[in-house]
């Protein structure tokens, strides 16, 4: 029977198996290319392997040399396969995420070490941009950052409460009821802002279901099927009518920031989202499926663009 990664249901069991960093890149080159083996330089197929037997292989097209961990978040990696195998399975079985400083402490790297290696795969858990959402649908914003509560009073922001943004970062949501979420940092709540976001999506038949911020108006002014619950008047459930879908995605996602990471910068913060989408979406799935979905898109095209942070100008 084929080896797969949903055979492994432990972190043990996928130590003791891939024990060795040749028996990691034998795994990573039949997984990519099955018995056919392709440039990732010119895409010939005509290849052969190297004598050094490192699962080097030379193209016979364009000459070049190449590697199984070319275009592969392990490319030009100095630490052994193992311990990248053992980091996706640690952050993939932890619910709300595991800290690099725990993570260093694992797999006996510096905390430096293991914060590159969170940042690169949290690259595979970026959201598809093609629309998802139909049905009963739930919209909700979240604020975060900008705690002044146990500031000094010289140092805290004035004006800062409710859905001010002069310290707080807007998060905008959206949950299909019993299915997925999709998540993303905005700049504002403002209708402007929402609609062609809701629009991209959700299916245009859908129910949407939102609280009483007036930027939902938009929903009404679209000819959309739109509900309300009033939270200012103390409601919370009416007639099936109700937010409580996202509201529970927020409460993990916050669980995940305040009680993991404890600080994310607003640079990263897209990332910090794209993991507890990733999470909510493979609630339902086991440990060891989480890890095979990452290991597939692992040894997909990531460059070193896509890890680095490229800040945009207010």
């Amino acid at each position: 029977m084929k080896l797969t990664l949903n055979h492994f249901n432990s972190l043990i069991s996928l130590v003791n198996h891939f024990n060795s960093d040749k028996r990691c890149r034998d795994f990573i080159t039949e997984q990519r290319w099955g018995g056919n083996v392709v440039c990732p330089f010119c895409g010939c197929t005509h290849t052969y392997a190297c004598s050094n037997g490192d699962n080097q292989f030379k193209c016979a097209d364009c000459k070049k040399r190449f590697s199984c961990l070319v275009g592969t978040i392990f490319h030009n990696t100095k630490l052994p396969l193992q311990k990248w195998f053992m980091a996706m399975y640690l952050i993939s079985s932890h619910k709300k995420g595991i800290p690099s400083h725990q993570l260093s402490r694992d797999l006996d790297v510096t905390q430096k070490t293991a914060w590159f290696i969170l940042q690169k795969v949290r690259t595979l858990f970026a959201q598809y941009d093609t629309p998802a959402l139909e049905g009963e649908i739930e919209l909700d914003e979240m604020y975060l950052g900008g705690r002044e509560t146990n500031k000094h009073q010289s140092k805290k922001t004035e004006g800062t409460q409710g859905r001010s943004t002069k310290t707080k970062t807007p998060i905008f949501g959206m949950v299909q009821r019993d299915g997925l979420v999709h998540a993303i940092k905005v700049t504002d709540t403002k209708a402007s802002t929402l609609l062609p976001i809701i629009k991209q999506f959700c299916a245009e038949n859908s129910h949407f279901f939102t609280d009483e911020l007036s930027s939902y108006i938009c929903l009404d002014g679209a000819g959309m099927k739109h509900s309300v619950i009033e939270h200012g008047k103390k409601e919370f459930s009416k007639d099936g009518i109700t937010t409580n879908s996202i509201e529970g995605f927020w409460g993990h996602f916050k669980r995940m920031v305040f009680g993991t990471y404890h600080f994310v910068s607003k640079d990263y913060l897209q990332r910090y989202i794209d993991e507890a989408v990733y999470r909510y979406n493979t609630r339902k799935a086991s440990e060891s499926t989480r890890f095979a979905d990452m290991f597939c898109k692992s040894i997909g095209i990531v460059s070193y663009t896509d890890v680095k942070v490229v800040k945009l100008v207010a």
